[in-house]
């Protein structure tokens, strides 16, 4: 993950946090990954609220452990 130094994150607008009071910048992919990887260790509410506006942000973002929107039966093809 790229370096935010505080003065670059005091300059980014508040459009660029996921969380509340300016938390989980997501200026880059990896800042996006991280906060969705995050989220879920907040209340339930609060995780939908973050995760909805990474997408929203980065709607293509992959996160180790969530489910592909790839097809579901790709595991299953036979495998002559």
């Amino acid at each position: 993950m790229a370096k935010l130094t505080a003065a670059q994150r005091d300059k980014l607008p508040d459009s660029s946090f996921a969380g509340p009071n300016r938390s989980f910048p997501v200026n880059d992919a990896a800042h996006a990954r991280n906060a969705m990887a995050r989220a879920a260790q907040f209340h339930p509410e609060l995780e939908s609220k973050i995760k909805a506006k990474v997408r929203r942000k980065f709607p293509n973002i992959k996160v180790e452990g969530e489910p592909s929107k790839a097809r579901a039966d790709r595991s299953s093809r036979r495998k002559d």
